[in-house]
């Protein structure tokens, strides 16, 4: 286990540690999720009850809301009240940002997202029943329960099989009937030294994890698989040697899998020494995806100093693009440049959680996380600023907005900030997701299905002209969903994890 410089005390969950408040500077900014749902319920609660319910003086807040139920419109209503129904005004009582951190709660508590928790205490229960959508009807089938609760990726292999990978354990694979093999020998090392801060329970925080793993897009023929990790080291730069700590940075590796060991390793993309770091991996990004050219792209979430997110001399908040091999393709947006990565496909990035590749349209898109809402699904454009830490459409939060700039001293323009696709507020945690090419999922055909974490659901977003028009919740309030895939057969994977254990699902037509 590392050397933590600070007091640590043991949760009931094995081989996870709970870390002291103060510990942490971000936790300070967390107090103010807090502080909102505090002055909820002190203030709010006695009219419209503990959970929305309701009470005898005061309506509910759950199902249609008579003046509305946007934030825009939730602000209003909090600051100007309804005297002729009893509705105070509360614009003299609590500042601006007060009522935005109010106004939020209510969105998040209406979407039965855990509001400290982030739903991680919530059980596990695969549903037996039918599930209705609006063009497929369909079941879900648990192919293997009982995984390490923290798992990361799966990725279909041709005969059936999926390969796993676990964030603290490494590579294994998963048989057609469910059965989980012996680690893969030879693989780089993960570390399970996972900790959680008091106030964020759902956030797992560690370093030196596995992330995602992909098949080359001839595995067929040069049998390739792509590992991507936390590569975690000690002595390796000065900051690692002054502090005597492990430091980290994301790593993209390929090699082959024969007879249960990792073979023939090569490097395919590495960040200089200087740029490993303290930052943990729970914003690392860590996703992998392949085009139709064979270039293979990856996402580094927060792994450094914020300033660094919208500096291209560092590696970290951005999307990266190479060939195969790990060379540089020549119409990289910054592949001229000496004094840059000139790896870097689009920068400005938070912590995103999911890429893939349409390879009908030839787009690359990405979800990613924003604090307080402003959760995004973005179509990634090559060189282009995807905003943070200087914009979002979500808050921060203690509830203030999210202007960053100001205080790094970092000028822009908004129109230089490309704008997400989908703007989720408040925040679902938006997770993995595929661009659906299903033939037992016929009419879901180029439809996103993406999952979520905080509000343990599935959604299905029909995106036209890179705009979307149609959102539908396919499984709402079910598990933390980490990843989805889709098998060679049409098969389509849900990934879960919980502290109980993770499990693989699949989707079956009815």
């Amino acid at each position: 286990m590392m050397n933590l410089p600070y007091k640590i005390s043991l949760l009931v969950l094995p081989a996870i540690l709970i870390i002291p408040v103060n510990a942490f500077p971000q936790a300070e900014a967390y107090s103010g999720v807090t502080d909102s749902m505090r002055m909820f319920q002190d203030n709010c609660a006695v009219c419209h009850g503990e959970n929305l319910e309701g009470a005898a003086q005061g309506t509910p807040l759950r199902g249609t809301l008579r003046h509305g139920e946007s934030m825009d419109e939730l602000i209003t209503n909090i600051s100007s009240g309804y005297e002729d129904s009893g509705m105070p005004t509360w614009r003299d009582i609590f500042t601006p940002i007060q009522i935005r951190g109010i106004a939020m709660y209510i969105l998040e508590t209406r979407a039965n997202m855990g509001y400290v928790t982030s739903n991680f205490e919530m059980p596990l229960t695969v549903p037996e029943d039918e599930i209705e959508s609006e063009l497929h009807n369909f079941r879900l089938e648990t192919l293997i329960s009982d995984l390490n609760p923290l798992p990361f990726s799966i990725e279909p292999l041709p005969d059936g099989r999926l390969l796993l990978t676990e964030k603290t354990q490494g590579v294994s694979i998963i048989s057609p009937d469910g059965e989980q093999s012996e680690l893969i020998r030879g693989t780089p090392k993960a570390y399970d030294d996972i900790y959680r801060l008091e106030t964020r329970l759902d956030i797992e925080r560690g370093m030196g994890w596995m992330f995602d793993t992909v098949l080359h897009p001839n595995y067929a023929q040069n049998n390739w698989v792509y590992l991507y990790f936390s590569d975690r080291c000690e002595d390796c730069n000065e900051l690692s040697r002054e502090i005597d700590r492990p430091v980290s940075m994301n790593k993209l590796v390929r090699g082959r899998i024969e007879g249960g060991e990792w073979q023939d390793e090569e490097i395919i993309w590495q960040a200089q020494a200087e740029h490993y770091g303290l930052a943990g991996d729970v914003a690392a990004g860590g996703r992998v995806a392949f085009d139709n050219f064979g270039r293979v792209y990856f996402s580094i979430g927060m792994k450094g100093n914020p300033r660094g997110i919208q500096d291209l001399s560092t590696p970290w908040g951005k999307i990266h693009r190479v060939n195969d091999d790990g060379s540089i393709p020549q119409d990289n947006p910054f592949a001229d440049r000496d004094d840059v990565y000139r790896s870097i496909f689009t920068f400005g990035h938070r912590s995103p959680q999911g890429l893939e590749f349409d390879t009908q349209a030839g787009q690359l898109w990405g979800t990613e996380h924003g604090p307080r809402g402003g959760d995004e699904v973005n179509l990634l454009l090559p060189g282009r600023n995807y905003g943070w830490p200087l914009y979002s459409l979500g808050m921060d939060y203690d509830g203030t907005p999210v202007e960053y700039g100001r205080e790094l001293g970092i000028a822009f323009e908004l129109p230089d900030i490309e704008q997400p696709v989908v703007d989720l507020t408040p925040s679902p945690a938006v997770s993995s997701f595929i661009i659906s090419d299903s033939e037992k999922f016929p009419e879901w055909e180029g439809d996103f299905l993406v999952g979520s974490l905080k509000a343990r659901s599935l959604f299905r977003f029909v995106i036209e002209n890179n705009t979307l028009v149609h959102r539908e919740t396919l499984i709402e309030g079910f598990g933390r969903i980490r990843d989805i895939e889709a098998g060679f057969d049409g098969d389509i994977y849900l990934l879960l994890e919980h502290g109980s254990g993770g499990q693989i699902v699949r989707l079956i037509p009815m």
